[in-house]
């Protein structure tokens, strides 16, 4: 019986959010891709980020089975789509990785300033609604010593 959220073998469906990828135990995404009436691959490298190594799919899979292809950005296929005129395997990797790692590159200074952005602003829970205030059970406390009150004007002992 299979559990819900759960296809075939245990893997989660969230695993592949893109095809042709798949992620490496450590984090990297992956991407690679079975060359047309072969059993070999063409190896299309290892990026930081999903939408990198899907880009890079993206690309071999346009040069390998032409427009009709499945994409999953056929919307940003215009810009990286043109100019190879040797269909080879290790053409069609140079390409794909040349995409995959500019996209990686772009997704990861994106994630980069977004970090920046975040350290450098005076976040607090009334102005960001995400941001949490640090609570008390975050401090690591002296177990052998009497607890202050937070009031000294109170005498709660």
């Amino acid at each position: 019986m299979e559990m819900e959220g759960q296809v075939g073998g245990g893997k989660r469906k969230n695993e592949r959010p893109y095809k042709g990828i798949r992620m490496r135990k450590w984090g990297k995404w992956v991407a690679e891709i079975r060359e047309p009436n072969k059993r070999s691959r063409i190896w299309l490298g290892s990026y930081s980020t999903p939408v990198a190594a899907a880009r890079a799919y993206d690309i071999a899979v346009y040069y390998l089975r032409g427009p009709s292809a499945r994409l999953n950005f056929p919307e940003l296929l215009a810009g990286d789509g043109g100019g190879l005129s040797d269909l080879s395997a290790a053409s069609i990797r140079k390409k794909a990785i040349e995409v995959g790692s500019r996209v990686d590159a772009t997704q990861s200074s994106i994630a980069a300033e977004d970090d920046d952005r975040r350290e450098n602003a005076p976040a607090t829970a009334q102005t960001q609604p995400g941001i949490l205030k640090a609570c008390w059970f975050e401090e690591k406390p002296d177990l052998n010593k009497k607890p202050e009150p937070e009031d000294p004007d109170v005498d709660y002992w």
